[in-house]
């Protein structure tokens, strides 16, 4: 219960977090903002400032940020409609950008202490790999990508090779100079560790010393490799690599950040696997609200370019209330599919 209520209050605060990069935009670029609210429902707490109301409301999921003329016509010259384009742009993004500056500053938090990381340099190799030589891998190859997907970290070497048909285009960086290993057949070999047996691509990789800047560096790393994975996952949906009822909202999210912090065997461990997984919701968030998506900011974005190209060339102002019908119908659909995969990721709960 308490991973839940935790999970909870993550989205609660990565929300939260989504409105307040908006209000500090919207502040920063004299927008009018009449209402700024952490949380939802009833309000428990509320001050009115010189122009903004700010409250605090009785359920901790979310929050908004109301601006003057945001969703219907004012004569305000500091409403947002009022706004040029540019300023509108900036208010638009602020809420992805903040969530992730939040996602990259967890991992920073969580990297700085390293003492090591594993590089994707190949530090040696299993016996009997068939595939070691001048033409083929050697110890010490810095690995740069596979089949176009630059390497940013050690696991995306196993996510890429796990990814194909174990025939792979992989560019190397051998004594300072990039080769090409085209069409080149890597497949997994038994191995035996330990007492264990399983299945290896029969080459390890070498660990270095970090340091201050070397984290940061890595955090930054790693924060795009977030955003390279829901790519992959949206790819993988279009597709048809994966269903719809793959996906997972919400609850799905509460009930694997639950499991995880169950399965922990340490509260120490538990903290830092939670909050691994609250920088990777919180990258994920920001990619996915700026997809051109009607409803969403991206797709509030979309149509801002899109209005403001059309009006340049036809000379003529077009009625917003179209993009409005059009948020309207994008939201409705949004609520739908949300409805779906809310059913689905109860059923798989239940099924557990």
């Amino acid at each position: 219960m308490l991973f839940i209520i935790i999970a909870i209050l993550v989205f609660g605060v990565l929300i939260a977090v989504h409105e307040f990069g908006h209000f500090t935009a919207a502040k920063l670029l004299g927008v009018r903002v009449n209402e700024f609210s952490i949380g939802m429902g009833p309000t428990i707490l509320k001050k009115q400032g010189k122009v903004t109301k700010y409250s605090l409301r009785a359920f901790p999921i979310g929050g908004f940020c109301a601006m003057e003329g945001e969703d219907e016509a004012s004569d305000d010259p500091e409403a947002f409609t009022s706004q040029p384009v540019w300023k509108k742009l900036i208010i638009l993004c602020a809420g992805a950008f903040m969530n992730f500056l939040v996602g990259f500053i967890i991992v920073l938090v969580l990297f700085l202490p390293g003492k090591q990381y594993t590089a994707p340099v190949i530090g040696g190799f299993l016996e009997g790999f068939p595939y070691e030589g001048e033409n083929g891998l050697m110890a010490g190859d810095r690995i740069v990508s596979i089949d176009g997907e630059k390497i940013y970290a050690y696991d995306d070497i196993s996510t890429f090779l796990r990814r194909g048909d174990y025939t792979y285009d992989i560019v190397i960086k051998r004594g300072g100079e990039k080769l090409k290993l085209s069409h080149f057949e890597l497949i997994p070999q038994e191995y035996e560790f330990n007492g264990q047996t399983g299945k290896s691509f029969g080459f390890y990789l070498t660990n270095k010393n970090a340091g201050l800047l070397k984290n940061v560096e890595l955090s930054w790393l790693k924060t795009r490799q977030f955003v390279r994975l829901v790519r992959l996952g949206l790819s993988d949906l279009i597709k048809g690599n994966a269903s719809v009822k793959d996906l997972s909202g919400p609850v799905g999210i509460v009930s694997y950040m639950s499991d995880v912090g169950n399965s922990a065997e340490s509260a120490s461990e538990a903290a830092y696997s939670i909050a691994f997984l609250c920088a990777f919701i919180a990258v994920n968030l920001a990619v996915m609200n700026m997809l051109p998506i009607p409803a969403l900011d991206g797709g509030r974005v979309f149509f801002l370019i899109i209005t403001w190209a059309a009006e340049k060339i036809s000379r003529r102002k077009i009625d917003p209330k179209y993009e409005g019908y059009i948020h309207a119908a994008g939201l409705v659909l949004l609520l739908g599919l949300t409805a779906f995969v809310m059913f689905n990721d109860v059923l798989r709960i239940i099924h557990k």
